[in-house]
């Protein structure tokens, strides 16, 4: 294992049982940094910790459902408690729902927006007095590309993702003063099951690959010095430059 700026960093991972997640769990264990990954399914969970433990690292499996706020308020504290302090918060977990607005259901909409906005706030909540303990602190929030552009038959996705980006934006002034650095990482289309079930007529051998997103997750945290970059557009190099 690979000792960095992330040693003795200890970092919480939603969605860490596969795709981006998985990825930078592995990035931020590879660099030094504890890791507790959560996620619903605890053999994927358990996978990813295996794999993290091989390479000499540490991480803890804490299953949770983001939709119900108990399950966040105890993996955040389960966390805390096994782990003993929380640096960064990487919120990955998120779903996806796709088609056109009118064929959408309000059961739909709610559980979208359950997840991927109402859980990334959720997290955000229950970590943020852990983070004011150990500053600097990170809060990365992986959105998307369609969090700051439209795509046809993704207004529901893209609703959610919007929101996510309209509270990094602000979570970000709030907790500048207290030395608390939030990101949001937007990546096009990247090589998780997510991706095909959205754009299915994509050739997935040019598509974004996870470890490239864990790559930038693992720049925003080591920057040195006094620059910071607050948000990361990421596309596929098949795709037209500064669309």
């Amino acid at each position: 294992m690979t000792t960095s700026l992330l040693t003795g960093k200890v970092a919480l991972v939603t969605g860490a049982g596969r795709g981006i997640g998985r990825a930078i769990a592995l990035s931020l264990a590879h660099n030094g940094a504890t890791v507790a990954l959560i996620a619903r399914t605890l053999e994927q969970l358990q996978s990813v910790q295996a794999e993290i433990e091989g390479m000499g690292g540490r991480a803890i499996s804490i299953t949770a459902d983001l939709v119900h706020e108990a399950s966040v308020i105890t993996a955040v504290q389960q966390s805390v408690t096994q782990l003993e302090r929380l640096d960064i918060v990487i919120n990955n977990a998120g779903i996806g729902a796709f088609g056109p607005l009118a064929d959408a259901t309000a059961a739909q909409w709610d559980h979208i927006m359950a997840v991927n906005a109402r859980g990334t706030f959720l997290v955000c909540r229950e970590a943020l007095p852990h983070l004011k303990r150990h500053r600097p602190a990170h809060i990365i929030n992986i959105t998307s590309v369609v969090g700051v552009k439209g795509y046809a038959n993704q207004s529901l996705y893209s609703a959610s993702k919007h929101a996510v980006m309209g509270m990094t934006k602000a979570l970000a002034r709030e907790l500048q003063s207290e030395g608390i650095r939030v990101h949001a990482i937007c990546p096009g289309a990247t090589d998780t099951p997510m991706a095909g079930d959205a754009r299915p007529d994509l050739d997935r051998s040019g598509l974004i690959q996870p470890d490239d997103i864990a790559d930038a997750a693992l720049f925003l945290l080591t920057m040195r010095g006094s620059a910071v970059i607050d948000e990361l557009d990421i596309r596929r190099a098949g795709s037209t430059a500064w669309a």
